[in-house]
């Protein structure tokens, strides 16, 4: 009995019509995974150190220090959110003060998800891929044993065996691709509440401030 080659090039050759796509995929899901990784890498601690080194400074009225704390955390998601408040504690109403830090929010979380989309694409279209290419890998076969008038289960069954090739690789790049959906998913939503508890902490602490100062 003829020993089957369970090569990976081997396999992806077989495969044809729909590996190579599949192929494509996988690239370009590994790089959306590795520069998230990267991007998001320490964005809760940060902003938790972060918010627990300015809010005392804030609370003792020391503004200049709390301006320079943030712009010592350029990297950090709060950067840009603790920074905008603090630029306009000093004139504005708490009101327009809590609005800032929303909108700023909203945006820096928007951005800290860029690219998860294609993920999610990834992961829900790749198995639908793979059985396309089975699909067509089967009727290729069916279609040759008509040409050559010959059959027999050996024969199907190598022919179903190189098309089923396509939904193996399928399912395992939607698999990984929607585990690493959820987990940066996951990510993103933990920096979302980070950065609201930090905003909260922030315009409390200004609060306290404008309080001790007499001011509204």
């Amino acid at each position: 009995m003829e020993t089957p080659n369970l090569d990976f090039v081997h396999l992806i050759r077989q495969g044809a019509i729909s590996t190579y796509p599949l192929l494509l995929c996988s690239i370009i899901m590994l790089g959306v995974v590795l520069e998230r990784l990267w991007t998001l890498r320490g964005a809760v601690s940060s902003t938790g150190s972060l918010t627990a080194q300015i809010v005392p400074l804030l609370a003792r009225g020391d503004l200049a220090g709390a301006v320079d704390a943030v712009r010592r955390h350029r990297r950090c998601p709060a950067h840009r959110v603790f920074g905008d408040v603090l630029q306009a504690a000093p004139e504005a109403p708490l009101e327009q003060l809590e609005r800032v830090a929303d909108e700023r929010q909203f945006e820096e979380v928007e951005g800290c998800g860029a690219y998860l989309w294609i993920l999610g694409t990834i992961g829900s279209s790749a198995p639908f891929i793979g059985l396309f290419g089975t699909v067509v890998g089967i009727m290729r076969a069916f279609h040759s044993m008509a040409l050559a008038g010959t059959g027999g289960f050996g024969v199907v069954a190598a022919g179903i065996s190189e098309a089923l090739i396509a939904t193996a690789l399928g399912l395992a790049i939607g698999i990984v691709s929607l585990v690493f959906y959820n987990y940066l998913q996951n990510r993103v939503e933990r920096i979302d509440g980070a950065l609201r508890i930090g905003s909260a902490r922030l315009l409390e602490a200004v609060a306290t401030a404008r309080r001790t100062n007499g001011v509204r």
